[in-house]
């Protein structure tokens, strides 16, 4: 998985990062809660630990403010505030699960592939007329079943997961090809480019865009009103 943990605190971040790398994780580490809003708000990540009380801004804004934009990765909130009036604003303001501090290394990990599984228990995506089944490895849109590739469906389910955000390309180096490096190839454009051809072509609206200099992103174009005649021009 790919962690990303927001704590203050050097020696309790010191002590998380190591526990998780050397449990074969990928570890992305914030100190402060701007941020670890941005790399939130920016990076794709499979859960979250997150400190409550930080400097900038509180873990529980930041969770606020990632529900707030669509973003549903889950999060455990860490927090020496253990009460159970605590835990329960914790968890009403979107937290998945809620551990107070001192805490077990081994429950923490627990609680984390715990909320992992559940995020990935999702059978189904859907975007516009755009769906995927997981379990049949069915794609259709509008009804039509779609003929994808084994890598061409690992890369719609990732741009699905991810709809309505930009996807770099390390990101589908990362995710989708599982190399944690930047080839120099091509492989990426050649693979969206022949994604692009099943899922648009023949249909009204484009759902794969390319976003120049960023990456791409699956999303629903928004459709903007033609500007209204002057009446007093007829």
């Amino acid at each position: 998985m790919r962690i990303l943990v927001i704590e203050d605190d050097r020696e309790a971040a010191a002590y998380l990062t190591r526990g998780l790398s050397e449990r074969g994780h990928v570890v992305d580490l914030a100190g402060e809660g701007r941020e670890g809003l941005e790399r939130a708000s920016q990076g794709s990540f499979d859960a979250m630990v997150i400190d409550r009380m930080l400097p900038g801004l509180d873990g529980l804004s930041i969770i606020a403010a990632l529900r707030a934009a669509n973003i549903h990765t889950p999060v455990l909130v860490l927090s020496a505030m253990g009460d159970v009036e605590d835990r329960v604003t914790g968890l009403k303001a979107g937290c998945d699960d809620y551990l107070s501090k001192p805490f077990a290394f081994s429950e923490l990990l627990a609680r984390l592939e715990a909320l992992t599984r559940r995020a990935t228990a999702e059978t189904r995506l859907k975007l516009a007329d755009l769906e995927m089944d997981l379990l049949s490895r069915v794609v259709t849109r509008g009804g039509q079943v779609i003929d994808l590739l084994p890598r061409e469906f690992r890369l719609l389910e990732y741009l699905m997961r991810n709809a309505g955000h930009i996807v770099t390309r390390t990101m589908l180096l990362e995710k989708v090809w599982d190399h944690h490096f930047d080839p120099q190839t091509n492989v990426i454009d050649v693979h969206v480019s022949r994604l692009r051809q099943k899922i648009d072509k023949g249909f009204e609206v484009p759902l794969l865009h390319t976003v120049r200099g960023a990456g791409y992103a699956l999303k629903v174009p928004e459709i903007v009103p033609e500007p209204a005649e002057d009446a007093a021009a007829d």
